[in-house]
């Protein structure tokens, strides 16, 4: 049949008419009807159901809108903004693209495909979706894991920007000056820095005692009333005020379902582009602005030779598609079976990345401002995470007319990026789980508190006179090289165990067409492979963790191991567990394990289609 001229229909078979409800449904009929040369043939064939009875009345997004937004606003988030633009000057600007954009194709974009179609198909969440390959189950937990433990700490973040916003309601920006009680005897006037006041000894953007800086560090965190990692304190009580009212607008987005988060979003994922705009706008004008741009586009080829610049471009474009944490799966698998989740792919990996490039301009007009003002290079006022967003940009603020107004609208931007992120998160750690235990879906309201009010109190340990160590540990370790693993088990158990042929199958089910052969390779063969380096890679370049000047003492690195392992193993864990306590011979046991659940009385007659060689 033509691919672009294709209807497909479904009707229950008879032993699951009953009840749509109550009965579980076995099978559907799959019946496509071909056009050719305006003659119409039919043909039908009887084909497992992708979904229980139960998920017939599974709720789906209230509009494909509200789908597109909610992908789009969780992988859009803080990342885009204070750290790509950094790793494109710093690795060679305009050619980083090129190693950037090269594994967005051959990984990326596949790897957010598989997710998008894998929860589609079968409207399931991270954990449940392994129906396809029960012995697989244990990374579907490794990922929900993952995803709780970054809500631990990204809801802190969250806070501060809350903390900002509240902070930039004055008439007077409270970063402007040194005339404040949190202060140091040697807090600095900006006017009065420049390179000669600096000479060889630091970098602007690494300079401690800017009143930007200070209001930071002595302000916010308070970390100079902790001595490390082991001399916490108690949280504070503003930042605490802030992280309750973070997780109450998280809870009141999500306890509906997507019928609610569906809706927040139109705001949480459309703001930060107008922000942007007006962002950029507003730097363009600025003196020195030009100089910024030609910086961060510069086109330094050279740099390509150095494998750094690979391995930056590589966890670059996967940690910003933010394919591994579940939240692709949970959010397609709302999805209506035919929707075409092959051109979302397209459409929300390819948004993502022009966002990420499109936010450059504005940080970097404002960084060229900021290195004219001080009369030093670019490179002495660029940097990446909290100390672009919440000290260098808005110490450039500070200094403009209408500076209360940019603020304002500036730290809307972080709390709206951070807010639709940490609700995809959260989301897939509740779908996952509630479609698992069928008790936690018939009670998601109180559920959701659970979770929300769980990640609360371990983000307090965050909010404290040290916390910025434990945010620090977490940082490095929930994510790092743990959702790698993950997603290459993930990816291997799709395309290996369950099969590309099978899994084109299902998509050919749900939109009328098959992949072609490029995403198929991708998912066989290149996607693992540049999933595998990025594991190695991770690990051979982790060194002492440390922030700033403050080197993290021994047992903390093994702290924070112990954390990446605690949900990576429930990869072979639940592999074990599921062998045991499946019946039969040893090679049965594999058997099943490894094919889908409604094709397991096929394994009893001896049909096992994976042991068979196949073709990609």
């Amino acid at each position: 049949y033509r691919e672009s001229n294709c209807s497909v229909s479904y009707s229950s078979s008879s032993s699951a008419a009953a009840s749509s409800f109550n009965v579980e449904k076995k099978e559907v009929e799959l019946i496509l009807v071909k056009e050719q040369n305006g003659v119409q043939y039919t043909n039908s064939s009887v084909v497992a159901s992708p979904s229980s009875g139960e998920d017939v009345v599974r709720e789906t997004w209230g509009k494909k809108m509200d789908f597109l937004l909610s992908v789009i606003g969780f992988a859009v988030d803080l990342a885009n903004v204070w750290r790509f633009p950094y790793l494109c000057y710093k690795n060679g600007g305009g050619a980083f693209l090129i190693p950037y954009v090269l594994f967005l194709f051959i990984a990326g974009m596949p790897l957010f495909y598989m997710e998008l179609a894998l929860g589609q198909y079968n409207r399931e969440g991270a954990a449940t979706v392994w129906k396809i390959c029960p012995i697989f189950k244990g990374v579907g937990y490794t990922v929900i894991i993952i995803a709780l433990y970054v809500g631990f700490y990204y809801n802190v973040i969250i806070a501060w920007s809350l903390y900002y916003l509240f902070a930039s309601l004055t008439s007077e920006l409270p970063w402007l000056n040194c005339d404040n009680p949190w202060n140091s005897p040697n807090c600095t006037e900006p006017q009065h820095i420049n390179g000669t006041f600096l000479g060889n000894r630091t970098s602007y953007a690494k300079y401690k005692n800017t009143p930007a800086a200070e209001f930071y560090e002595r302000r916010v965190l308070h970390i100079h009333e902790s001595k490390g990692i082991n001399d916490l304190g108690l949280p504070r009580w503003e930042l605490t005020l802030c992280l309750i009212l973070v997780v109450f607008i998280l809870c009141f987005s999500l306890w509906k379902g997507v019928k609610s988060s569906g809706k927040v979003v139109y705001v949480t994922a459309t703001m930060p582009y107008i922000v942007l705009l007006v962002l950029l706008i507003r730097g363009i004008t600025l003196p020195g602005a030009m100089n910024g741009i030609r910086a961060y586009l510069h086109i330094d080829l050279k740099k390509l030779n150095n494998p750094q610049v690979w391995i930056d471009a590589a966890t670059q474009i996967f940690f910003s598609l933010g394919a591994g944490f579940g939240v692709l799966i949970a959010f397609a698998s709302y999805n209506k079976f035919d929707n075409n989740c092959y051109r979302d792919a397209i459409l929300t990996s390819s948004i993502n990345c022009i966002t990420s490039f499109f936010s450059g301009f504005a940080v970097f007009s404002v960084l060229g401002y900021m290195a004219h003002q001080h009369h030093v290079n670019i490179k002495d006022v660029a940097t990446e995470g909290a100390g672009l967003v919440f000290i260098i940009y808005p110490e450039a603020i500070s200094t403009l007319p209408g500076s209360t107004f940019f603020a304002i609208v500036f730290f809307i931007m972080l709390l709206t990026l951070g807010i639709d992120s940490s609700m995809g998160g959260m989301e897939a750690v509740i779908t996952g789980l509630s479609d698992d235990f069928k008790i936690l879906k018939r009670n998601r309201k109180l559920f959701t508190f659970a979770v929300a009010f769980g990640t609360f109190l371990i983000a307090l340990l965050c909010i404290t006179n040290g916390g910025i160590f434990v945010l620090t540990l977490l940082d490095r370790y929930a994510a790092g090289t743990s959702i790698l693993f993950g997603v290459l088990i993930e990816a291997i158990g799709v395309s290996w165990f369950y099969g590309v042929d099978r899994f084109s199958e299902d998509i050919e089910r749900m939109m009328g067409f098959k992949p072609g052969i490029y995403w198929r390779l991708c998912w066989k063969f290149v996607s693992p492979a540049f999933l595998l380096l990025a594991v190695i890679a991770s690990i051979v370049t982790s060194g002492d963790l440390r922030y700033d000047d403050y080197i993290f003492p021994r047992w903390s690195n093994m702290v924070g191991w112990s954390i990446a392992l605690s949900s990576m193993l429930f990869v072979p864990i639940y592999a074990i567990y599921k062998l045991l306590i499946l019946p039969g011979t040893f090679k049965e046991r594999i058997a099943y394990g490894i094919t889908p659940e409604h094709e397991h009385h096929l394994v009893k007659e001896g049909n096992v289609r994976q042991f068979k060689v196949r073709k990609c």
